[in-house]
């Protein structure tokens, strides 16, 4: 790869300002598919716009897909054609047979698919990945995720992607997965319909190997701010942390600032797993599975009862 990459985002909405800062902060020259919003943004970090995705394909090395879920799919073929890698913001697809349609062609095209869970690149959750082994044999994982909710309608919709487990509690459940392994039953429950803040959620995992996790999500009102925790437990001690402890809360759906920025350390372990042939920290198989959770997870709410994987 060049030593400076050819990045193109495809996509213009609310996390897409956290991918450009990091690929800029890396040495990246940016490009962006004209789209609502994109203008504005080509203009604030001074970025080419590109008017096709074929055009902004011809420019690149790496697509950065972080338009809504069920375009991921299509973009990330079109790419993988191309001979490009792909970032992808999670989840992979909205359903595990779709994900792991995506993987395997990144695979067939010799191409690498990086799925962006950034959860696993804020340092107090790698350190407690670290230190898992400490806690002895696992038992109980908790996990609450609150942030303001989004405004736009798709995010509310599972039929249009969104949904409050598919698009928030999907770090968790990844996190769950990272921490304590494969799961052998789901079982969820949520307080209302997806079509207005409040809405919260709770997933129940059983995992293999015994542990239980219990993971809670939570869309409140516009002046909520962003927030999360774990805890983890074991037969010889327990681990926590929670984003109270970076300072200074901050309003709407992302992380408050640290020095360590997770969305930067995430494009710069893929990169460096791109110029070394090792794997990142998150592989398209751990990707997959986080969707397999989530598709569990609403198969529960549509029947009532747990799901046995």
């Amino acid at each position: 790869m060049d030593s400076t990459p050819q990045v193109g985002i495809v996509g213009a909405g609310g996390i897409a300002p956290p991918h450009i800062e990091g690929w800029l902060a890396l040495g990246a020259e940016v490009g962006i598919l004209r789209r609502t919003g994109a203008d504005a943004l080509a203009e604030q970090y001074r970025i080419r716009i590109h008017d096709s995705l074929d055009a902004l394909l011809d420019a690149s090395e790496i697509v950065d897909i972080v338009s809504p879920t069920p375009s991921h799919p299509d973009i990330a073929q079109a790419a993988f054609d191309r001979g490009r890698h792909v970032v992808c913001e999670k989840p992979l697809a909205l359903t595990a047979s779709d994900a792991q349609a995506m993987t395997d062609a990144a695979h067939a095209a010799a191409v690498r698919l990086f799925p962006a869970h950034v959860v696993r690149y804020f340092d107090g959750y790698r350190r407690l990945h670290e230190q898992r082994e400490t806690v002895g044999r696992m038992l109980e994982l908790t996990f609450r995720r609150t942030v303001a909710a989004p405004s736009a309608a798709w995010f509310y919709s599972q039929e249009l992607g969104g949904g409050l487990i598919r698009d928030l509690m999907i770090h968790d459940l990844d996190q769950a997965l990272w921490l304590a392994g494969p799961v052998a039953e789901v079982s969820a429950t949520q307080d209302r319909a997806d079509e207005q803040p409040p809405v919260s959620a709770h997933v129940t995992l059983t995992h293999v190997n015994g542990a239980i996790s219990h993971v809670r999500a939570d869309w409140f009102g516009p002046e909520t701010p962003f927030r999360s925790q774990v805890e983890v437990v074991g037969a010889d001690g327990a681990l926590r942390f929670g984003t109270d402890e970076l300072g200074g809360a901050r309003e709407g759906y992302l992380p408050p600032a640290s020095d360590l920025d997770p969305y930067r350390a995430q494009l710069a372990d893929f990169l460096d797993a791109l110029r070394t042939g090792r794997d990142a920290r998150v592989t398209p198989e751990d990707g997959v599975a986080a969707v397999a959770l989530v598709d569990a997870a609403y198969a529960s709410l549509a029947s009532g009862h747990p799901v046995v994987l």
